[in-house]
Protein backbone atom coordinates (compact mmCIF):
# COMPACT_ATOMS: atom_id res chain seq x y z
CA UNK A 1 0.00 0.00 0.00
CA UNK A 2 1.46 3.39 -0.95
CA UNK A 3 2.53 5.58 1.97
CA UNK A 4 0.18 8.36 2.96
CA UNK A 5 3.21 10.62 3.20
CA UNK A 6 4.16 10.42 -0.48
CA UNK A 7 5.06 13.30 -2.78
CA UNK A 8 2.70 16.15 -3.85
CA UNK A 9 5.17 18.79 -2.63
CA UNK A 10 7.59 20.40 -5.11
CA UNK A 11 11.21 19.39 -4.50
CA UNK A 12 12.48 23.00 -4.53
CA UNK A 13 10.60 26.28 -4.17
CA UNK A 14 10.27 28.52 -7.19
CA UNK A 15 12.97 31.19 -7.63
CA UNK A 16 12.40 34.76 -8.72
CA UNK A 17 15.15 36.38 -10.75
CA UNK A 18 15.44 40.14 -11.04
CA UNK A 19 17.12 41.58 -14.11
CA UNK A 20 19.35 44.32 -12.70
CA UNK A 21 20.66 45.42 -16.12
CA UNK A 22 17.49 47.23 -17.15
CA UNK A 23 17.84 50.96 -16.38
CA UNK A 24 14.12 51.70 -16.29
CA UNK A 25 13.63 48.89 -13.79
CA UNK A 26 16.44 50.28 -11.62
CA UNK A 27 14.82 53.72 -11.48
CA UNK A 28 11.49 52.18 -10.45
CA UNK A 29 13.13 50.15 -7.69
CA UNK A 30 15.00 53.22 -6.38
CA UNK A 31 11.70 55.07 -6.08
CA UNK A 32 9.96 52.17 -4.33
CA UNK A 33 12.75 51.33 -1.93
CA UNK A 34 13.98 54.84 -1.15
CA UNK A 35 14.71 53.99 2.43
CA UNK A 36 15.81 50.95 4.43
CA UNK A 37 12.58 50.91 6.43
CA UNK A 38 10.44 50.82 3.27
CA UNK A 39 12.50 47.94 1.90
CA UNK A 40 12.10 46.05 5.19
CA UNK A 41 8.30 46.45 5.07
CA UNK A 42 8.16 45.19 1.48
CA UNK A 43 10.27 42.15 2.45
CA UNK A 44 7.92 41.35 5.32
CA UNK A 45 4.93 41.64 2.99
CA UNK A 46 6.45 39.27 0.43
CA UNK A 47 7.39 36.73 3.14
CA UNK A 48 3.85 36.81 4.57
CA UNK A 49 2.35 36.40 1.10
CA UNK A 50 4.60 33.43 0.32
CA UNK A 51 3.90 31.78 3.70
CA UNK A 52 0.14 32.16 3.19
CA UNK A 53 0.36 30.56 -0.24
CA UNK A 54 2.46 27.63 1.01
CA UNK A 55 0.13 27.07 3.97
CA UNK A 56 -2.88 26.99 1.66
CA UNK A 57 -1.07 24.63 -0.74
CA UNK A 58 -0.14 22.36 2.17
CA UNK A 59 -3.79 22.27 3.30
CA UNK A 60 -4.95 21.36 -0.22
CA UNK A 61 -2.27 18.67 -0.58
CA UNK A 62 -3.06 17.17 2.83
CA UNK A 63 -6.73 17.01 1.90
CA UNK A 64 -5.87 15.34 -1.39
CA UNK A 65 -3.77 12.71 0.36
CA UNK A 66 -6.52 12.05 2.90
CA UNK A 67 -9.16 11.67 0.20
CA UNK A 68 -6.97 9.29 -1.83
CA UNK A 69 -6.17 7.05 1.19
CA UNK A 70 -7.64 3.54 1.17
CA UNK A 71 -8.98 4.00 4.70
CA UNK A 72 -10.60 6.74 6.73
CA UNK A 73 -13.68 8.87 6.33
CA UNK A 74 -17.25 8.74 7.65
CA UNK A 75 -18.39 5.86 5.43
CA UNK A 76 -15.29 3.78 6.27
CA UNK A 77 -15.80 4.33 10.01
CA UNK A 78 -19.44 3.28 9.67
CA UNK A 79 -18.41 0.02 7.96
CA UNK A 80 -15.86 -0.69 10.71
CA UNK A 81 -18.40 -0.04 13.49
CA UNK A 82 -21.11 -2.14 11.85
CA UNK A 83 -18.70 -5.05 11.38
CA UNK A 84 -17.56 -4.81 15.01
CA UNK A 85 -21.10 -4.88 16.38
CA UNK A 86 -21.77 -7.76 18.81
CA UNK A 87 -24.92 -9.82 18.26
CA UNK A 88 -24.89 -12.18 21.24
CA UNK A 89 -24.99 -11.78 24.98
CA UNK A 90 -21.51 -11.79 26.47
CA UNK A 91 -19.96 -11.60 23.01
CA UNK A 92 -16.66 -10.02 22.06
CA UNK A 93 -15.42 -7.54 19.50
CA UNK A 94 -12.34 -8.91 17.73
CA UNK A 95 -9.78 -7.35 15.41
CA UNK A 96 -8.48 -10.20 13.23
CA UNK A 97 -5.20 -9.45 11.46
CA UNK A 98 -4.41 -11.57 8.41
CA UNK A 99 -8.18 -11.91 7.93
CA UNK A 100 -7.84 -12.79 4.24
CA UNK A 101 -5.29 -15.48 5.07
CA UNK A 102 -6.01 -19.19 5.48
CA UNK A 103 -6.54 -19.38 9.26
CA UNK A 104 -7.79 -15.77 9.50
CA UNK A 105 -10.66 -16.44 7.10
CA UNK A 106 -11.88 -19.49 9.01
CA UNK A 107 -11.55 -17.83 12.45
CA UNK A 108 -13.37 -14.69 11.24
CA UNK A 109 -16.26 -16.78 9.91
CA UNK A 110 -16.51 -18.86 13.09
CA UNK A 111 -16.62 -15.76 15.31
CA UNK A 112 -19.11 -13.92 13.12
CA UNK A 113 -21.43 -16.92 12.83
CA UNK A 114 -21.79 -17.16 16.60
CA UNK A 115 -22.56 -13.45 16.95
CA UNK A 116 -19.23 -11.82 17.80
CA UNK A 117 -18.15 -8.52 16.27
CA UNK A 118 -15.28 -8.98 13.79
CA UNK A 119 -13.18 -6.48 11.85
CA UNK A 120 -10.50 -7.86 9.51
CA UNK A 121 -7.15 -6.39 8.49
CA UNK A 122 -4.97 -7.69 5.66
CA UNK A 123 -2.31 -6.24 3.36
CA UNK A 124 -2.96 -8.72 0.49
CA UNK A 125 0.75 -9.20 -0.23
CA UNK A 126 1.97 -11.24 -3.18
CA UNK A 127 3.78 -14.06 -1.34
CA UNK A 128 1.19 -16.27 -3.02
CA UNK A 129 -1.63 -15.60 -5.48
CA UNK A 130 -3.52 -12.52 -4.18
CA UNK A 131 -6.63 -13.60 -6.11
CA UNK A 132 -7.11 -16.42 -3.56
CA UNK A 133 -6.91 -13.84 -0.76
CA UNK A 134 -9.43 -11.63 -2.58
CA UNK A 135 -11.76 -14.64 -2.91
CA UNK A 136 -11.44 -15.29 0.83
CA UNK A 137 -12.18 -11.62 1.47
CA UNK A 138 -15.36 -11.92 -0.62
CA UNK A 139 -16.33 -14.99 1.40
CA UNK A 140 -15.99 -13.31 4.81
CA UNK A 141 -17.58 -10.07 3.60
CA UNK A 142 -20.60 -12.05 2.38
CA UNK A 143 -21.04 -13.01 6.04
CA UNK A 144 -20.80 -9.42 7.27
CA UNK A 145 -17.09 -9.12 8.09
CA UNK A 146 -15.50 -5.89 6.85
CA UNK A 147 -11.85 -6.37 5.87
CA UNK A 148 -9.65 -3.28 5.96
CA UNK A 149 -6.83 -3.26 3.42
CA UNK A 150 -3.75 -2.17 5.35
CA UNK A 151 -0.56 -3.28 7.06
CA UNK A 152 0.10 -4.09 10.72
CA UNK A 153 3.17 -1.85 10.43
CA UNK A 154 0.88 1.15 9.84
CA UNK A 155 0.66 2.62 13.35
CA UNK A 156 -1.71 5.41 12.24
CA UNK A 157 -4.17 2.90 10.83
CA UNK A 158 -4.05 0.71 13.95
CA UNK A 159 -4.56 3.69 16.24
CA UNK A 160 -7.49 4.81 14.09
CA UNK A 161 -9.11 1.38 14.32
CA UNK A 162 -8.79 1.41 18.12
CA UNK A 163 -10.23 4.95 18.18
CA UNK A 164 -13.27 3.84 16.18
CA UNK A 165 -13.86 0.54 18.04
CA UNK A 166 -13.06 -0.50 21.62
CA UNK A 167 -11.93 -4.01 20.66
CA UNK A 168 -12.09 -6.50 23.53
CA UNK A 169 -9.76 -8.96 21.76
CA UNK A 170 -7.16 -9.10 19.00
CA UNK A 171 -6.57 -12.28 17.01
CA UNK A 172 -3.17 -11.64 15.43
CA UNK A 173 -2.67 -14.01 12.49
CA UNK A 174 -0.92 -11.67 10.03
CA UNK A 175 2.62 -12.93 9.35
CA UNK A 176 5.12 -13.79 6.67
CA UNK A 177 4.74 -17.56 6.44
CA UNK A 178 6.89 -20.29 4.92
CA UNK A 179 10.18 -21.84 5.96
CA UNK A 180 12.07 -21.98 2.65
CA UNK A 181 11.09 -18.52 1.36
CA UNK A 182 13.12 -16.98 4.21
CA UNK A 183 16.27 -17.84 2.27
CA UNK A 184 15.05 -15.71 -0.66
CA UNK A 185 13.52 -12.76 1.17
CA UNK A 186 14.69 -12.58 4.80
CA UNK A 187 13.70 -8.94 5.20
CA UNK A 188 10.00 -9.71 4.77
CA UNK A 189 10.08 -11.94 7.88
CA UNK A 190 11.63 -9.25 10.04
CA UNK A 191 9.21 -6.66 8.62
CA UNK A 192 6.04 -8.67 9.27
CA UNK A 193 6.83 -11.07 12.11
CA UNK A 194 8.89 -8.76 14.31
CA UNK A 195 8.35 -5.10 13.35
CA UNK A 196 4.66 -5.69 12.57
CA UNK A 197 4.14 -7.50 15.86
CA UNK A 198 5.77 -4.69 17.84
CA UNK A 199 3.68 -2.05 16.04
CA UNK A 200 0.51 -3.96 16.90
CA UNK A 201 1.55 -4.44 20.54
CA UNK A 202 2.29 -0.71 20.81
CA UNK A 203 -1.23 0.09 19.61
CA UNK A 204 -2.74 -2.47 22.01
CA UNK A 205 -0.80 -1.28 25.05
CA UNK A 206 -1.94 2.32 24.45
CA UNK A 207 -5.58 1.41 23.77
CA UNK A 208 -8.13 2.06 26.48
CA UNK A 209 -9.37 -0.49 27.31
CA UNK A 210 -6.45 -2.74 26.42
CA UNK A 211 -7.59 -5.81 24.46
CA UNK A 212 -6.60 -9.40 25.25
CA UNK A 213 -4.30 -10.72 22.50
CA UNK A 214 -4.18 -14.19 20.96
CA UNK A 215 -1.53 -14.63 18.29
CA UNK A 216 -0.07 -17.30 16.01
CA UNK A 217 3.35 -18.57 16.96
CA UNK A 218 4.46 -21.81 15.28
CA UNK A 219 5.55 -25.39 15.93
CA UNK A 220 8.69 -24.32 14.03
CA UNK A 221 10.03 -22.85 17.28
CA UNK A 222 10.87 -26.41 18.41
CA UNK A 223 13.53 -26.42 15.69
CA UNK A 224 16.11 -29.15 16.16
CA UNK A 225 14.45 -30.48 19.32
CA UNK A 226 14.58 -34.30 19.27
CA UNK A 227 12.41 -35.01 22.30
CA UNK A 228 8.94 -36.14 21.23
CA UNK A 229 6.17 -35.25 21.48
CA UNK A 230 6.95 -31.53 21.61
CA UNK A 231 5.76 -29.90 24.85
CA UNK A 232 5.36 -26.21 25.69
CA UNK A 233 7.96 -26.58 28.47
CA UNK A 234 10.65 -27.90 26.07
CA UNK A 235 13.60 -25.69 25.19
CA UNK A 236 13.13 -23.70 21.99
CA UNK A 237 16.55 -22.12 21.55
CA UNK A 238 17.70 -24.01 18.42
CA UNK A 239 15.62 -22.68 15.52
CA UNK A 240 16.31 -24.33 12.16
CA UNK A 241 15.04 -21.45 9.99
CA UNK A 242 14.72 -17.67 10.03
CA UNK A 243 10.94 -18.09 10.06
CA UNK A 244 11.23 -20.13 13.28
CA UNK A 245 13.62 -17.55 14.76
CA UNK A 246 11.15 -14.70 14.11
CA UNK A 247 8.35 -16.66 15.76
CA UNK A 248 10.56 -17.43 18.74
CA UNK A 249 11.47 -13.74 18.91
CA UNK A 250 7.73 -13.02 18.88
CA UNK A 251 7.26 -15.16 21.96
CA UNK A 252 9.96 -13.23 23.79
CA UNK A 253 8.61 -9.85 22.64
CA UNK A 254 5.04 -10.65 23.69
CA UNK A 255 6.33 -11.78 27.09
CA UNK A 256 8.00 -8.38 27.49
CA UNK A 257 4.78 -6.49 26.71
CA UNK A 258 2.86 -8.74 29.09
CA UNK A 259 5.39 -8.09 31.86
CA UNK A 260 5.77 -4.33 31.42
CA UNK A 261 2.35 -3.20 30.21
CA UNK A 262 -0.06 -5.82 31.57
CA UNK A 263 -1.24 -7.12 28.19
CA UNK A 264 -3.04 -10.47 28.31
CA UNK A 265 -1.17 -12.65 25.80
CA UNK A 266 -1.83 -16.15 24.45
CA UNK A 267 0.57 -17.63 21.87
CA UNK A 268 -0.53 -20.60 19.76
CA UNK A 269 2.00 -22.98 18.23
CA UNK A 270 0.21 -24.30 15.13
CA UNK A 271 1.24 -27.69 13.73
CA UNK A 272 1.02 -27.96 9.90
CA UNK A 273 -2.48 -26.63 9.29
CA UNK A 274 -4.32 -27.86 6.17
CA UNK A 275 -7.79 -27.78 4.66
CA UNK A 276 -10.11 -25.85 2.29
CA UNK A 277 -9.00 -22.32 1.34
CA UNK A 278 -5.44 -23.31 2.32
CA UNK A 279 -2.08 -21.86 1.31
CA UNK A 280 -0.77 -22.79 -2.17
CA UNK A 281 2.83 -22.96 -0.90
CA UNK A 282 2.02 -25.88 1.43
CA UNK A 283 3.03 -29.38 0.29
CA UNK A 284 -0.47 -30.93 0.30
CA UNK A 285 -1.73 -28.04 -1.88
CA UNK A 286 1.10 -28.10 -4.42
CA UNK A 287 1.03 -31.92 -4.53
CA UNK A 288 -2.67 -31.80 -5.42
CA UNK A 289 -2.06 -29.25 -8.17
CA UNK A 290 0.84 -31.18 -9.70
CA UNK A 291 -0.86 -34.57 -9.56
CA UNK A 292 -3.89 -33.14 -11.40
CA UNK A 293 -1.62 -31.53 -14.00
CA UNK A 294 0.42 -34.71 -14.47
CA UNK A 295 3.59 -33.03 -13.19
CA UNK A 296 6.14 -34.74 -10.92
CA UNK A 297 6.16 -33.98 -7.19
CA UNK A 298 9.29 -33.75 -5.04
CA UNK A 299 9.22 -35.72 -1.78
CA UNK A 300 12.02 -35.05 0.68
CA UNK A 301 13.42 -37.66 3.02
CA UNK A 302 15.63 -37.22 6.06
CA UNK A 303 18.91 -38.72 7.20
CA UNK A 304 19.38 -42.45 6.67
CA UNK A 305 16.54 -42.40 4.12
CA UNK A 306 13.93 -41.81 6.85
CA UNK A 307 10.60 -40.39 5.66
CA UNK A 308 9.66 -36.91 6.87
CA UNK A 309 6.60 -36.81 9.11
CA UNK A 310 4.26 -33.99 10.11
CA UNK A 311 1.53 -33.56 12.72
CA UNK A 312 -1.05 -32.45 10.12
CA UNK A 313 -3.88 -30.54 11.81
CA UNK A 314 -7.21 -29.84 10.10
CA UNK A 315 -8.33 -26.21 9.92
CA UNK A 316 -11.59 -26.75 11.85
CA UNK A 317 -9.62 -28.15 14.80
CA UNK A 318 -7.26 -25.16 14.72
CA UNK A 319 -10.24 -22.80 14.70
CA UNK A 320 -11.62 -24.51 17.82
CA UNK A 321 -8.29 -23.87 19.54
CA UNK A 322 -8.22 -20.22 18.45
CA UNK A 323 -11.79 -19.54 19.58
CA UNK A 324 -11.18 -21.44 22.83
CA UNK A 325 -8.13 -19.25 23.46
CA UNK A 326 -10.15 -16.08 22.92
CA UNK A 327 -12.93 -17.34 25.21
CA UNK A 328 -10.55 -18.16 28.06
CA UNK A 329 -8.18 -15.21 27.69
CA UNK A 330 -8.03 -13.23 30.91
CA UNK A 331 -8.28 -9.46 30.74
CA UNK A 332 -5.35 -7.13 30.19
CA UNK A 333 -4.59 -5.11 33.30
CA UNK A 334 -3.10 -1.92 31.88
CA UNK A 335 -4.69 1.37 31.00
CA UNK A 336 -3.16 4.01 28.74
CA UNK A 337 0.08 2.02 28.65
CA UNK A 338 0.35 1.64 32.45
CA UNK A 339 0.22 -1.79 34.07
CA UNK A 340 -2.03 -2.12 37.13
CA UNK A 341 -1.35 -5.77 37.95
CA UNK A 342 -0.13 -9.10 36.53
CA UNK A 343 -1.90 -10.32 33.37
CA UNK A 344 -2.11 -13.85 31.90
CA UNK A 345 0.68 -15.07 29.63
CA UNK A 346 0.02 -18.44 27.99
CA UNK A 347 1.45 -20.63 25.23
CA UNK A 348 -0.34 -23.67 23.77
CA UNK A 349 0.41 -26.34 21.18
CA UNK A 350 -2.42 -26.82 18.69
CA UNK A 351 -1.78 -30.06 16.83
CA UNK A 352 -3.38 -33.40 16.03
CA UNK A 353 -0.98 -35.67 18.00
CA UNK A 354 -0.86 -38.18 15.11
CA UNK A 355 2.17 -37.57 12.85
CA UNK A 356 1.86 -38.95 9.30
CA UNK A 357 4.71 -39.46 6.84
CA UNK A 358 4.75 -37.39 3.65
CA UNK A 359 4.61 -40.51 1.37
CA UNK A 360 1.44 -41.55 3.24
CA UNK A 361 -0.03 -38.10 2.65
CA UNK A 362 0.66 -38.51 -1.09
CA UNK A 363 -1.02 -41.96 -1.12
CA UNK A 364 -4.15 -40.50 0.47
CA UNK A 365 -4.23 -37.70 -2.12
CA UNK A 366 -3.85 -40.26 -4.93
CA UNK A 367 -6.84 -42.14 -3.58
CA UNK A 368 -9.05 -39.04 -3.39
CA UNK A 369 -7.93 -37.67 -6.76
CA UNK A 370 -8.09 -41.11 -8.43
CA UNK A 371 -4.73 -40.34 -10.05
CA UNK A 372 -1.19 -41.61 -9.46
CA UNK A 373 1.56 -39.16 -8.53
CA UNK A 374 4.87 -39.03 -10.34
CA UNK A 375 7.11 -39.20 -7.28
CA UNK A 376 10.61 -37.77 -7.22
CA UNK A 377 12.21 -38.72 -3.87
CA UNK A 378 15.29 -36.71 -2.89
CA UNK A 379 17.34 -36.08 0.25
CA UNK A 380 16.24 -33.07 2.28
CA UNK A 381 18.43 -30.02 1.59
CA UNK A 382 19.55 -27.70 4.37
CA UNK A 383 16.76 -25.22 3.81
CA UNK A 384 15.30 -24.92 7.30
CA UNK A 385 12.91 -27.88 7.20
CA UNK A 386 12.88 -30.29 10.16
CA UNK A 387 12.47 -34.10 9.87
CA UNK A 388 9.32 -34.41 12.00
CA UNK A 389 6.81 -32.60 14.21
CA UNK A 390 4.63 -34.10 16.92
CA UNK A 391 2.49 -32.10 19.34
CA UNK A 392 1.77 -32.81 22.97
CA UNK A 393 -1.64 -31.13 23.40
CA UNK A 394 -2.39 -32.08 27.00
CA UNK A 395 -2.11 -28.44 28.18
CA UNK A 396 -4.51 -27.14 25.50
CA UNK A 397 -6.88 -30.01 26.24
CA UNK A 398 -6.91 -29.13 29.93
CA UNK A 399 -7.04 -25.33 29.67
CA UNK A 400 -9.00 -24.78 26.44
CA UNK A 401 -11.03 -27.98 26.12
CA UNK A 402 -9.14 -28.50 22.85
CA UNK A 403 -9.88 -31.85 21.22
CA UNK A 404 -8.99 -32.44 17.54
CA UNK A 405 -11.50 -34.70 15.80
CA UNK A 406 -10.44 -34.82 12.12
CA UNK A 407 -7.93 -37.39 10.87
CA UNK A 408 -5.82 -36.82 7.75
CA UNK A 409 -7.91 -39.14 5.56
CA UNK A 410 -11.12 -37.21 6.33
CA UNK A 411 -9.50 -33.78 6.20
CA UNK A 412 -7.83 -34.33 2.83
CA UNK A 413 -11.09 -35.59 1.38
CA UNK A 414 -12.69 -32.25 2.33
CA UNK A 415 -9.73 -30.32 0.94
CA UNK A 416 -9.79 -32.16 -2.41
CA UNK A 417 -13.54 -31.56 -2.74
CA UNK A 418 -12.98 -27.81 -2.19
CA UNK A 419 -9.95 -27.70 -4.52
CA UNK A 420 -11.79 -29.34 -7.43
CA UNK A 421 -14.74 -27.01 -6.96
CA UNK A 422 -12.70 -23.80 -6.54
CA UNK A 423 -10.42 -24.42 -9.52
CA UNK A 424 -13.24 -25.74 -11.71
CA UNK A 425 -12.12 -29.33 -12.20
CA UNK A 426 -14.54 -31.84 -13.69
CA UNK A 427 -13.60 -35.49 -14.16
CA UNK A 428 -9.94 -34.67 -13.49
CA UNK A 429 -9.70 -31.77 -15.96
CA UNK A 430 -9.81 -28.05 -15.36
CA UNK A 431 -12.86 -26.31 -16.77
CA UNK A 432 -12.05 -22.94 -18.32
Amino acid sequence: MPSLEEELFPSTPGKFKIDRSHNTMNRQFHRCFASTSTMFLWALFLIALTASYLSFQSFVDSGSRYLSASWGGIQWEKQVRNSAQIHRQGGMSVLVTGAAGFVGTHVSLALKKRGDGVVGLDNFNTYYDPSLKKARKSLVESHGVFVVEGDVNDARLLNKLFDVVAFTHVMHLAAQAGVRYAMENPGSYVHSNIAGLVTLLEACKSANPQPAIVWASSSSVYGLNEKVPFSESDQTDQPASLYAATKKAGEEITHTYNHIYGLSITGLRFFTVYGPWGRPDMAYFSFTRNILQGKPITIYRGKNRVDLARDFTYIDDIVKGCVGSLDTAGKSTGSGGKKRGPAPYRIFNLGNTSPVTVPTLVSILERHLKMKAKRNVVDMPGNGDVPFTHANISLARRELGYKPTTDLQTGLKKFVKWYLSYYGYHHGKAVN
